[in-house]
């Protein structure tokens, strides 16, 4: 076995970062199984020291190069279909001030990805029974909070928009519950200007942006 000593840890980084974007991309694996998995690929049962491995900002930045080079004729297409049956829920659960957050607000989203929804509200529970009343059957778990302060509920179905076929495959949503207070201070960007969520007319945005550039190309 090779001494992890002999490795460089930029080339290691690298091709993990690679290895767990194909898995995402192609088997829908969440980021930290991926990158456990493309570590023990890269690099065997050596054990991996937390530096030697890539971020998620890297990991993701291999998903999208990834998805232009092999799926490039589909993604696009299955990206739109998720961000249309976000705005359709968003339009939905307006009462409840529903974000969109996860892959399918980045745009790295693919055929084996849900929709992540967040729920800001007086009374939480009134989501719940929105759905009810709506015969829609749902799961209940739990979400890590996106500020790190324990779990909140999350409430998942399996939705085909109306207009499409039996045929077509559902898609998978979450709707994670928060208190109306935990949206103060939860839109900053990032860093890199980037947001984690986003409301009904940003994602109605995204989908005039994403018309207008396939009707042009």
């Amino acid at each position: 076995m090779v001494r992890k000593s002999h490795f460089d840890p930029q080339r290691v980084r690298e091709e993990i970062a690679i290895a767990a974007a194909r898995m995402i991309a192609e088997d829908g694996l969440d980021y930290s199984t991926a990158k456990r998995k493309a570590a023990r690929q890269v690099v065997g049962e050596t054990r991996v020291a937390g530096e030697w491995l890539p971020d998620n900002d890297q990991i993701e930045e291999e998903i999208r190069e990834y998805q232009v080079l092999f799926q490039g004729d589909s993604q696009p297409h299955v990206l739109r279909r998720l961000r249309e049956v976000a705005l359709d829920w968003m339009q939905r659960l307006a009462p409840f001030n529903p974000y969109l957050t996860g892959a399918v607000l980045g745009g790295t989203a693919g055929e084996h990805s849900d929709v992540h929804l967040q729920a800001f509200c007086d009374n939480p529970k009134e989501v719940a029974i929105y759905l009810l009343n709506a015969n829609i059957p749902y799961d209940v778990s739990e979400t890590r909070h996106f500020a790190g302060r324990g779990y909140v509920e999350t409430l998942s179905f399996m939705w085909r928009p109306e207009r499409e076929g039996r045929d077509a495959d559902p898609v998978g949503v979450h709707i994670a519950l928060y208190d109306t207070d935990d949206l103060r201070g939860a839109v900053r960007a990032d860093a890199r200007g980037r947001l984690a969520r986003a409301n009904a007319q940003a994602v109605q945005t995204l989908l005039d942006d994403s018309g207008a550039t396939s009707s042009t190309s």
